[in-house]
């Protein structure tokens, strides 16, 4: 039988979130057989020592585990840098992994979904990562269904995928650039991922996550997402340093079980239509409220 894939949780400072996490993720029947790796930031200034300690003391308290490894940095790394480094250590040793943040919790079938959907495409060199956050778009979504690229949101890959991972945000922008791509990458024009690279590499955002998506995209590969959502953000209640109202992408934490299925290892057009419209309607013409709220979207995923 396949070992469980270890959940990797990412903390710094907001203790309620972080207990909100970790008991959504202990619903999950499979956590007792889950070892748990939580990597907890420094603080970036003394006015956060009392905040991360109390972090510290929570998760040092957390059972319901295979078994639970804590690191400390004893320094602020920083979102992105203590995500790159964290997921590659883990990764060199467990040859995959199921990567979270604190403010994302879980529906009770999420590390069902991830570890089926790990086992089975493990050799399917054309597969990079599985994701558990499901847009919320205007249609029905197939049970499964795949995108080119990759996303931040509740995510699992393997060594294999992780590999591809191109921290040079000046190296994927050209070759977005000399391949003509960029155009689609920018889901044919109608939402600048181009721009959250070109911030990165002016430092104007840090953002891991787009470089992840940007390295996957290039290198033609596909992430698995499910129908119906089974990761909820709850970071968009100010409490974030990034982050604002959830109105635009909030959705309902699906409930049950998404079995496994056989589809077709391609891009579903259908699906990425539908994402397609949802950038459109969010970020298009929709009028300045839902506008001011995709920005909001966007500070909350560029932390990343």
């Amino acid at each position: 039988m396949q070992l469980l894939a270890p959940v990797v949780l990412f903390v710094y400072n907001r203790v309620e979130h972080t207990r909100q996490v970790i008991d959504a993720l202990k619903c999950n029947s499979e956590a007792k057989n889950t070892p748990l790796i939580v990597f907890s930031d420094g603080p970036k200034s003394p006015a956060d020592l009392d905040s991360v300690s109390a972090v510290r003391n929570l998760i040092r308290m957390i059972d319901g585990f295979d078994r639970v490894d804590i690191i400390l940095r004893d320094r602020n790394l920083g979102l992105a840098n203590s995500i790159i480094s964290g997921v590659t250590d883990v990764i060199e040793r467990f040859g995959r992994a199921i990567v979270l943040e604190d403010d994302l919790i879980v529906s009770p079938y999420f590390l069902r979904y991830m570890n089926d959907a790990l086992d089975r495409y493990e050799n399917q060199f054309e597969v990079v990562s599985v994701h558990g956050y499901s847009y919320p778009v205007s249609e029905k979504l197939p049970e499964t269904f795949f995108i080119r690229g990759a996303d931040c949101w509740g995510w699992g890959t393997w060594k294999r995928g992780w590999e591809i991972f191109e921290p040079d945000g000046k190296k994927l922008l050209a070759e977005l650039e000399r391949t003509g791509l960029a155009h689609k990458f920018n889901y044919d024009g109608v939402y600048s991922f181009t721009g959250m690279l070109k911030d990165q590499i002016a430092g104007r955002n840090n953002s891991w996550a787009i470089r992840w998506h940007a390295s996957a995209f290039l290198s033609n590969r596909l992430t698995l997402y499910p129908g119906r959502s089974l990761v909820k953000n709850i970071g968009f209640d100010s409490s974030g340093t990034h982050c604002g109202s959830s109105e635009g992408y909030d959705v309902s934490l699906d409930m049950e079980a998404i079995p496994p299925m056989q589809i077709p290892i391609e891009e579903s057009i259908y699906a990425r239509g539908l994402i397609k419209n949802y950038f459109r309607e969010t970020h298009g013409g929709c009028g300045k409220r839902v506008a001011r709220y995709m920005k909001r979207f966007v500070k909350c995923v560029l932390k990343r």
